[in-house]
């Protein structure tokens, strides 16, 4: 399958790093002209020049701006006026016990991780609309089916962006943009590997103590391992493509297999 998105414009939040960066790398090798996005210039700067290097193209620019205040999301914006496709990927997660979790914590996840996705889609979705064509995905993750204990706050945001990308996806219904959301299950990132290292200690080697998360935390895993942040991007490019054209409205797994359900 030869996935060709040149002349289209992709906007990748919180892409100076993991999942983010390796999604922005795929748009850009399969010919789209990606904006990364984060909260610092100078990250901002360094993950174009990586994505630039690692997907062979040029067409990579930045903007930056704090997609969780209000002013950053208008600066960002201002900076990009029309995408043809949102990836609502910033996110942020730690593990605290669920009766610690205080409401300025509440608040300051969905902020980050719910209503950063909102002001995007308010902003770019009419024009997409507009021009009859466009892709609008929020990542998700497994977290937002299976509710993990020592993270409830995070699972209630993913849990939230299913509930968004459902019902944006019936206000696009029928104009050729279609709105989905990613389920991504256990992924290897630098952010993951201290979490990681929170709950199984830092004695052991990597691929030890990512053996006992697995087996201690996350046991219903079918892959047994972490996912490449390559192969989540892999499932975003395709639904980014003209091939995904009737899948919309969907939380679509690339989960390892890790939800025990034969739907979400």
């Amino acid at each position: 399958m030869q996935i060709d998105l040149a002349g289209r414009t992709a906007l990748v939040t919180g892409s100076t790093q993991g999942i983010g960066q390796a999604i922005a790398t795929g748009l850009a090798r399969a010919g789209a002209q990606v904006v990364i996005n984060g909260r610092g210039t100078d990250r901002v700067t360094s993950a174009v020049a990586t994505v630039r290097t690692d997907s062979g193209s040029d067409a990579v620019t930045g903007a930056v701006g704090d997609l969780a205040t209000e002013e950053g999301a208008a600066a960002v914006v201002a900076a990009v006026p029309a995408v043809d496709i949102l990836v609502n990927n910033l996110g942020i997660f730690g593990a605290i016990p669920p009766l610690e979790i205080d409401d300025a914590e509440w608040r300051r996840y969905f902020e980050v991780n719910v209503l950063s996705a909102v002001r995007l889609i308010r902003a770019y979705l009419p024009g997409m609309k507009e021009q009859g064509w466009g892709r609008v995905l929020n990542l998700a993750s497994d977290s937002a089916v299976v509710i993990p204990a020592e993270m409830i706050h995070y699972g209630m945001t993913k849990a939230s962006l299913l509930a968004i990308g459902r019902g944006f996806a019936k206000d696009a219904a029928g104009t050729g943009v279609t709105v989905n959301s990613v389920l991504a299950g256990p992924t290897h990132t630098g952010g993951v590997e201290d979490f990681v290292r929170e709950l199984v200690g830092d004695d052991l080697p990597w691929e030890q103590a990512q053996h006992e998360f697995m087996v201690r935390h996350r046991p219903q895993s079918l892959l047994q391992r972490l996912i490449e942040p390559e192969e989540i991007a892999n499932l975003v490019v395709y639904l980014a493509s003209p091939y995904a054209s009737a899948t919309t409205g969907g939380a679509v797994r690339v989960d390892g297999g890790y939800i025990d359900s034969i739907l979400p």
